[in-house]
């Protein structure tokens, strides 16, 4: 009797679990669909390398995409240096029980936690008005010159909202790598800090840069944290300085989506660029499954 209870529950748990998966997919099948049919039209080659006109209700998106790009690789280069350094401290110098590497993993845990809108608020805060003050001050500017929004504060907000995803990911990425390699590394001579950068490292490489990917992806789909820090209404000129105003596909499908002066006019661009901005998420997500599944060949195949 316990037996057959055993098994109903389990079935019905199961079925349970299937239909709300299922659900899941097809919510996500209903956005694509939607977006595929309102937007595949309207892309094109003009659409993709001409800036917005007419008030927005024409062109393209060129300068949208060029500064997403630029925002996320200048994102990518700050976050990366500091998130792996991070965990290497954490994984392979901080002595267990460390209070310094427990502080810092709850640090990373409170961050990941943290509403993006308030990573915006801070990067006003800090990078604009305190560090970009603080440069005008020092450097002499009469007018607002760091001091104001620009592509390297919003990019330097999104490397802190992006840090725990980094930390985490090359933690996990260090801890896969046997202890018998750095075991062997050391016994035949080589130091510490050898060991570290010819044997862990290599071996952790495909799981770092699998966290990499993750952050980009991640980065690149924000716009609340860049909305007080760089991201600009309208311009159709590219970025050309540190401390330039930029255009950002999100934030430009949410100016399609609310500003426009005639809604109908703009429908197709705002579906255009939706569509845009989904396929550059899916295939940055795409990379990352492949890193992944190519690290656990490799993993699996050196055993």
């Amino acid at each position: 009797m316990k037996h057959t209870m055993r098994r109903a529950v389990g079935a019905a748990l199961t079925s349970l679990s299937g239909l709300a998966a299922l659900l899941i997919v097809a919510m996500l099948a209903i956005i694509l669909f939607d977006v595929v049919r309102g937007g595949i039209g309207h892309v094109s080659w003009t659409f993709l390398s001409q800036p917005p006109s007419d008030g927005m209700m024409a062109g393209g998106i060129f300068p949208a995409l060029y500064g997403t790009a630029a925002l996320t690789l200048l994102m990518t280069l700050a976050v990366m240096p500091v998130g792996v350094l991070t965990a290497v401290y954490m994984h392979e110098y901080a002595p267990p029980g460390s209070r310094l590497a427990g502080a810092v993993r709850i640090a990373v845990a409170n961050l990941a936690g943290v509403p993006s809108i308030v990573f915006g608020l801070f990067g006003l805060g800090f990078f604009i008005h305190f560090v970009g003050g603080s440069m005008d001050r020092l450097l002499g500017y009469q007018e607002l010159h760091w001091g104001q929004p620009g592509i390297l504060w919003a990019s330097l907000t999104l490397a802190v909202l992006t840090l725990p995803v980094v930390i985490v990911s090359t933690e996990e990425a260090l801890r896969a790598v046997p202890m018998d390699h750095r075991t062997a590394s050391l016994a035949l001579g080589a130091t510490k800090s050898q060991t570290l950068a010819r044997v862990v490292l290599p071996g952790a490489l495909p799981g770092i840069l699998t966290g990499a990917v993750l952050a980009v992806s991640r980065g690149a789909g924000e716009v609340a944290p860049i909305l007080f820090t760089g991201a600009a209404y309208f311009l159709p000129d590219l970025p050309n300085t540190l401390n330039s105003q930029f255009m950002h596909l999100g934030y430009h499908t949410y100016v399609l989506a609310t500003q426009s002066p005639d809604v109908e006019a703009t429908r197709p661009l705002l579906y255009a660029t939706v569509l845009v901005l989904l396929a550059l998420t899916f295939a940055l997500n795409l990379v990352a499954v492949l890193i992944r599944a190519r690290t656990r060949r490799r993993a699996s195949g050196s055993h």
